[in-house]
């Protein structure tokens, strides 16, 4: 693909991208599709899979109490338990306001560690990278945000959540829609939104502005990004998801080049691209 092409022009050491459909073939990628980046919060979908995935197996309830008092797992996965963005503590109420939190994710690994007896960094990697064939992808700390990839291992992660193996198809479902809708909050780099929409661990598009996809992009849309200057989303309406990895971290230089890169794959797209 072309459009994959316009990476080369940004202001960055290293990046890579790859574009895979919903059947999983692969459209098109450019740069190192087996080079190892730093995800930072790209990690969350992952840790929100191997959630869902214990859910499924039935270790875990998405409605059992986890974290502050009246919080469950369904609140940390949706960002509204209310605890704060980097601190194990209580800054409002549960199911009040979408407060994106590193600290619920933190809390969500150690939950499914003692309902599994099973390291979660372990439990990931049984769950999740082992049966998707992701070799090169580990957490190496944080289940919010040490996450380490590369194109080629999430480009099999965009495929699964495009047409679920790991998961019924219905779980996915509940995952890519708006939990609580209507909730405000803040986006990290792109601040106030309102409704500020996610669903479980991936964050939904719906009408946001400004936003970190296309102008394009399907309401559908769904992702995430990171402050490692990557990011992955899925569009249902283009059949089609996105994975782009780099070494320099989210700033201004995303927030302007991110959306004219979306708009560009996804026009090519269209246009029955390939290459």
């Amino acid at each position: 693909m072309e459009s994959l092409r316009i990476i080369e022009t940004w202001p960055v050491p290293t990046a890579a991208a790859a574009v895979v459909r919903a059947d999983g073939t692969a459209v098109g990628s450019h740069g190192d599709t087996g080079h190892r980046f730093a995800l930072a919060s790209v990690t969350k979908p992952l840790t929100a899979y191997a959630a869902l995935v214990a859910y499924e197996e039935g270790a875990i309830e998405l409605d059992e109490p986890a974290g502050p008092e009246g919080s469950t797992i369904r609140h940390l996965l949706a960002h509204t338990s209310g605890l704060a963005f980097d601190e194990h503590r209580a800054a409002a109420p549960p199911g009040q306001r979408r407060m994106y939190s590193n600290a619920g994710f933190e809390v969500l690994g150690d939950h499914i560690a003692k309902a599994t007896g099973i390291p979660f960094a372990e439990y990931l990697h049984q769950a999740v990278f082992e049966p998707l064939g992701m070799t090169a992808t580990t957490l190496d700390g944080s289940p919010a945000k040490d996450g380490v990839s590369t194109v080629r291992d999430l480009a099999r992660f965009a495929a699964e959540l495009q047409a679920p193996r790991l998961l019924d198809v219905r779980t996915v479902a509940e995952a890519t829609s708006v939990v609580q809708p209507g909730l405000a909050g803040v986006l990290p780099g792109y601040g106030h939104q309102s409704p500020n929409d996610w669903g479980l661990g991936l964050e939904i598009r719906d009408g946001k502005s400004p936003h970190w996809t296309g102008a394009s992009s399907s309401p559908r849309a769904f992702g995430h990004f990171g402050q490692a200057g990557t990011f992955l989303w899925v569009d249902p309406d283009a059949r089609a998801a996105c994975v782009v990895l780099t070494d320099r971290p989210f700033g201004p230089w995303a927030v302007a080049a991110w959306p004219q890169f979306t708009d560009a794959v996804l026009a090519e797209l269209a246009s029955g691209g390939r290459g």
